[in-house]
């Protein structure tokens, strides 16, 4: 929401100074994003009189001037065509910073000739398209001031970030008010013309009352339109908005002074009154921004007997458009849904500050007076004579009131502020307080305090405010967000007891590993796309009224936002990518806890030792894996890993870890190619997700843990070779021989594997090593012998044969 300084205080009295207004505006909850002064970059450019012009002696397009701005004649080459004798101007000195393109002006030579600066047009000092010829001054310019001065252009232009629930500051009268009531002036009062009507109002009828509750109308017959006054004009330039006519820009101009947009038709086009209805299949609308749209029946249309003219509430048609050659207009005034204006903006993908209004909720009681005041304006600049006001339906306009006790204030927000001084404070915002005040008496010698008790009726522009907690708001947001004091929490006595639940500590220690491990977390939305939502099985939640179509459905995994943060980052570069999210996937019967990661690029960097660079494959995904549920509990010595992955993997290279066949606690694998592809992921590209949630909790025994005895004889490793089949997985081999004797065998690891010669085919050879922790003595040789046979045999029973 932008507004000049000067445009606040046509709504504010005030004597305060630009810096004390933007603090002001911040203590109060409205965030201040910037504050621009034109003068600024305009105080090197000068009024000055061309006192020659002579043509350019090797060009026919130039002229040679003479200008005086205020320190003598300097010479100056010139394109302009309007450049002549006598003419005032703007001229910028040298060193000037031309603001359209930040140009450096400085001496030089033009074919031969030497120019001291340059004589501007609008566009170059961005104050409008006029690049035709130089700017021309009235003859009594003063000569040698500066023209942001002379021209009133030192007014600020601050631009204010508005929340959503704050519709009543989409208007610069709204801005006004808070700051009022926040000690830094008054409140002008807001003049409503009495409009001297003649003849009937204008046909306008409602059929779809639940998208527009409120039509209200009025026509202005003879009015001349054409550029709008200077004041007007200067006004919305100042703040980004181009000028078109004075029936448009006076509907613009309402629109950000008071927050209620408005729309004129011309009444030439239309066949037959105006309606406001659903939409119908195969109607399109050919909107102001030159695009055409197809609306349907979930939106509010305003059509005539022929066709659809304005997509309600969000932008008008271009055929019925107000021209320079209109002479009857109907001036719209109606209350459209929040709801259902949100609905269509985002179907349509079409944005409008009308829309940025409506959908936030204007204020319902302002129709009668917002369509009496647009009407002045059209017949104070445009002429005519205005009609009856044609009043459809009624806007949701009841009054609605709060129970309050103003000691609630010190309660809810920790404030302390008097009942007057927060009478004051609401009153001022347009709440109207009723009820009793508290007392205090002594009834029989005994003190007895009765609370306030007030009655607050809530202003209609005030859509958000619904229960006490939002008057506590109101009143602490006025007082100052800055005064909330900071107050510690009260500290029990003792020992702290910890304050992480155990999934939060699971989660910690999940976020530190993966850190450790050299992975970069990211934070991604919790909402993705339909496209992406399906690439990984599709999503069950899908919401009704989302930020975009992108951000549509609640995501059943975490992979599609780390695989589109790793292709930000390869855009960018980055040759070895490694993220992991910790979050929620969303799943049919409720909202699961789960880490993900991708890894893609390079996996060792190409160098001398090694050659090329060598990629991630499925068994560094496994790695991670394995790494994570360690860290999250899981009983990593009792994992299985089982066949494919989801579709979301490739084939024969992914695959699931579980606890038995049914429980699983994590997939994992290379990347689908079409998955990569639609992501724009080239080179292989592997990822994982640990379902935090389906890793079973510990028991509690309700007893403290047995202190940490580390043995007291040094462990015992032995080395066998099995050749067995290709079809057995070597996990099942490890597990059997560490399952051989489960008392003497405290770690089993396979550390080579070999295909080739000496190995039939059809079986491969694995080698396993086997970790011996010996008891109260150390083992005797036929011991040893006897768990090496035990070895043997688990191995045996699986179809292994111990190399020889």
């Amino acid at each position: 929401m932008k507004f000049t300084l000067s445009w606040l205080k046509t709504h504010l009295n005030t004597d305060a100074d630009l810096p004390t207004i933007l603090k002001g505006l911040t203590n109060i909850g409205l965030e201040v994003e910037g504050v621009e002064n034109p003068a600024e970059k305009l105080g090197a450019f000068r009024i000055a009189r061309v006192l020659t012009a002579e043509r350019h002696p090797q060009a026919d397009k130039l002229q040679v001037l003479t200008v005086d701005a205020g320190e003598g004649a300097i010479q100056v080459v010139c394109g302009a065509p309007n450049a002549r004798a006598g003419l005032v101007g703007v001229f910028g000195t040298e060193g000037a910073v031309v603001p359209v393109n930040g140009m450096v002006l400085k001496k030089t030579a033009i074919r031969g000739v030497e120019s001291n600066g340059m004589m501007c047009s609008f566009r170059e000092l961005e104050l409008g398209e006029d690049h035709d010829g130089i700017i021309e001054l009235s003859a009594d310019a003063p000569v040698g001031q500066s023209y942001a001065a002379w021209a009133g252009l030192d007014d600020p232009v601050i631009d204010v970030s508005i929340t959503p629930n704050r519709q009543d500051c989409m208007g610069v009268r709204g801005i006004a008010r808070d700051l009022a009531a926040a000690g830094l002036g008054t409140l002008n009062a807001l003049i409503v013309p009495v409009i001297e009507a003649a003849g009937p109002g204008p046909d306008v009828r409602i059929e779809d009352a639940e998208g527009c509750p409120a039509f209200f109308a009025r026509t202005v017959r003879g009015v001349r339109n054409g550029s709008s006054p200077e004041w007007m004009a200067k006004q919305l330039k100042a703040i980004g908005q181009k000028p078109i006519s004075t029936l448009v820009d006076i509907t613009n101009y309402i629109m950000i002074d008071l927050g209620r947009p408005l729309h004129v038709y011309d009444m030439a086009t239309l066949k037959g009154g105006l309606v406001a209805r659903r939409g119908r299949s195969g109607e399109q609308v050919l909107a102001l921004n030159g695009k055409s749209y197809a609306v349907d029946e979930s939106m509010t249309v305003i059509a005539d007997d022929e066709a659809v003219h304005d997509i309600g509430g969000i932008m008008g048609g271009e055929h019925s458009g107000a021209t320079e050659a209109t002479t009857d207009v109907l001036i719209e005034c109606a209350y459209f849904t929040p709801e259902r204006i949100a609905v269509t903006g985002q179907k349509l993908g079409l944005t409008s500050d009308a829309r940025a209004r409506f959908e936030r909720g204007v204020d319902p009681a302002f129709l009668d007076d917002g369509l009496s005041i647009a009407t002045y304006l059209v017949t104070h600049l445009c002429g005519g004579s205005a009609s009856e006001a044609t009043r459809a339906g009624s806007p949701p306009a009841a009054a609605k009131t709060v129970t309050y006790d103003p000691a609630q204030c010190l309660a809810l927000a920790g404030v302390d502020v008097g009942d007057s001084e927060q009478k004051r404070i609401l009153e001022s915002l347009g709440f109207a307080v009723e009820g009793h005040d508290a007392t205090f008496e002594y009834q029989d010698g005994v003190p007895v305090t009765t609370p306030a008790n007030w009655t607050v009726t809530v202003p209609s522009w005030r859509r958000d405010v619904d229960g006490w907690p939002d008057i506590v708001e109101e009143v602490v947001r006025i007082v100052g967000l800055d005064q909330v004091p900071s107050t510690p929490l009260p500290r029990a006595p003792g020992v702290a007891k910890p304050t992480a639940t155990p999934e939060q500590a699971v989660e910690r220690r999940v976020r530190r590993t993966a850190a450790a491990r050299g992975l970069a977390e990211a934070i991604n939305w919790s909402f993705i796309s339909e496209k992406e939502a399906a690439a990984v099985g599709g999503g069950a939640w899908t919401l009704a009224n989302p930020i975009s179509e992108d951000l549509k459905v609640m995501r059943p995994s975490l992979l599609p936002g780390l695989l589109s943060a790793t292709r930000r980052n390869a855009d960018r570069g980055a040759a070895s990518v490694r993220l992991f999210e910790l979050g929620r996937r969303y799943l049919a019967d409720r909202e699961r806890a789960t880490v993900g990661f991708v890894l893609a690029g390079e996996k060792v960097a190409r160098g001398w030792q090694t050659g090329k660079a060598q990629p991630f494959s499925a068994f560094d995904a496994k790695s991670e894996v394995i790494a994570l549920l360690a860290a999250a509990g899981a009983p990593v010595a009792n994992l299985q890993s089982f066949g494919e992955a989801s579709g979301a993997y490739h084939p024969g290279q992914s695959g699931t870890m579980r606890l038995g066949p049914k429980t699983v606690l994590a997939e994992f694998g290379v990347l689908h190619p079409s998955l990569a592809k639609q992501f724009g992921l080239t080179g292989t590209v592997v990822a994982g997700e640990v379902f935090l949630d389906a890793i079973p909790a510990k028991r509690a025994s309700g007893f403290m843990r047995a202190p940490y005895a580390p043995p007291a004889l040094q462990a015992v490793k032995r080395d066998f070779a099995f050749v067995i089949d290709e079809a057995v997985e070597a996990e099942t081999l490890v597990r059997a021989v560490r399952n051989a004797d489960k008392k003497a065998i405290v770690e089993a690891r396979l550390f080579d594997m070999f295909v080739g010669p000496g190995v039939e085919e059809g079986k491969k050879s694995l080698a396993i090593e086997i970790t011996l922790q010996p008891g109260e003595k150390s083992f005797s040789q036929e011991e040893l012998d006897t768990i090496s046979a035990a070895v043997v045999k688990a191995a045996e029973k699986l179809g292994g044969t111990l190399r020889g």
